[in-house]
């Protein structure tokens, strides 16, 4: 045993010896991707690290820290830790030309060196969507979506209310970056004027979840449409009337006609635009007024027959569903104007409302006010005491009948009972006989 570990001695240190400095040290790397313009960190873990020197270059083989010491002048590269167990540096805002191989190198008697490949993402820049040709109502419209700058290629979707349309997809390879285009086709009508359409772009480079939108609002050009709306519903002489005429179309009509059949407007008239103004209206005045637009893609027009009645001189509006047998409480609203006067007698649960049409000049008279609303409710009990009087004859009426009729059965069964008896009387004369000779001359 002595013997032995005398000769184990000598034997390790000659492994030691022809093993040398840095025997069994080792370097690792791993892969890094970002996304440009982002941050990158570059790592080189060290096994069994001696104080051996360690150097770090770029894909040129330029040296960008010797042994902790910056050898490079480009600031975006920062020794962010060097210690016997790795060796980390951080490369910020990265770029298309830093992708490639970094050399991470342990000089020893036999040199040791990993490589960490960097690559460098380009996200998609918002889409750039045009339109081939203006889009007609009836026709198609052909939009087109490019994505200029991407790595990998973008993908790119169509949407149109919330609905993914399928376009045409392609791509160029350009040096490290891809430029992809996608062109979709559909048709179109007046209500798609306004609508949006969205292309979107897609690719690694972006965080999960995330996209590049770019809105297209659809621009329809369609043939005009008319429409004319009145200021009041019925007209009488004298009113005012004010007619619109509501264009719509793509584009817009510029320019507004109103006509009268085959007369001229009026002279009172006034024409301004979308707006027909008639003043003082007379039954002169009646007729089919006609708006008129057009633009390059056809011709509208609106028609209005006016009827001018009459002025209103009174007017009695009674409202059902009230009670009428309580009393009138208040009396309200009394309102002059230079046409007339109204006034409104109301109650909890009926109302009368009267109006007087006066003519112009005429000066109202409150008297007259006080008299007709007086005489109202005393119209109204006259028609019910009316009313009872009637039922009352038409009771009285009836009794009579039927007393007349009973008294006239009472009399004919009188009449029928006297023939009985006398019959009786003359067969009791007679005898049986002559009763027998008596339903003989019956039969």
């Amino acid at each position: 045993m002595g013997r032995a570990r005398r000769f184990q001695w000598p034997l390790l240190l000659l492994w030691a010896a022809a093993a040398g400095p840095g025997a069994g040290q080792e370097v690792q790397t791993e892969n890094v991707t970002v996304a440009e313009g982002g941050v990158a960190e570059i790592t080189c873990r060290l096994h069994q690290y001696d104080g051996s020197i360690v150097v770090i270059q770029n894909p040129a083989r330029q040296t960008l820290f010797f042994n902790g010491t910056r050898a490079l002048k480009d600031e975006r590269f920062q020794l962010e830790e060097f210690s016997p167990r790795r060796v980390r540096i951080r490369l910020s805002d990265a770029r298309l030309e830093d992708e490639g191989g970094y050399f991470c190198q342990l000089y020893t008697e036999d040199t040791h060196h990993q490589i960490a490949t960097l690559t460098v993402l380009v996200a998609p820049e918002n889409p750039i969507v045009e339109v081939r040709e203006q889009a007609v109502e009836g026709g198609e419209v052909e939009l087109s979506c490019l994505v200029p700058r991407s790595r990998p290629a973008a993908i790119l979707r169509w949407y149109r209310d919330r609905k993914e349309l399928k376009g045409v997809t392609s791509g160029q390879e350009n040096g490290k970056v891809w430029s992809v285009a996608s062109t979709v086709r559909f048709r179109v009508d007046r209500k798609d004027d306004g609508g949006i359409v969205t292309c979107e772009a897609q690719n690694q480079a972006l965080p999960s979840g995330h996209s590049k939108q770019t809105q297209y609002v659809l621009d329809v050009q369609y043939s005009p449409t008319a429409r004319i709306h009145a200021s009041q519903a019925v007209v009488r002489e004298g009113d005012t009337l004010v007619l619109t005429c509501a264009v719509t179309g793509n584009p817009r009509p510029n320019q507004i006609r109103w006509n009268r059949g085959n007369e001229s407007l009026p002279e009172r008239a006034e024409a301004v635009g979308e707006t027909l103004t008639l003043p003082g209206l007379v039954s002169a005045d009646n007729g089919t007024y006609t708006c008129e637009a057009s633009n390059k893609h056809g011709h509208a027009r609106a028609l209005y027959v006016l009827v001018v009645y009459a002025p209103m001189t009174v007017r009695q509006e009674f409202w059902s569903g009230w009670a009428l047998d309580q009393r009138f409480k208040y009396l309200e609203r009394f309102k002059q104007d230079g046409k007339g006067f109204r006034s409104e007698v109301k109650e909890k649960r009926c109302a009368i409302s009267v109006l007087w049409g006066m003519k112009l000049g005429e000066e109202a008279d409150p008297g007259a006010v006080v008299e007709a609303q007086t005489s109202v409710p005393y119209a109204i009990v006259g028609g019910i005491l009316a009313l009872l009087v009637f039922l009352i004859i038409c009771v009285l009426v009836g009794m009579v009948w039927c007393s007349v009729r009973q008294k006239g059965s009472y009399l004919t069964h009188e009449a029928s009972g006297l023939d009985e008896q006398g019959e009786a009387r003359e067969a009791f004369l007679n005898g049986s006989d002559g009763h027998k000779r008596k339903e003989e001359f019956f039969i």
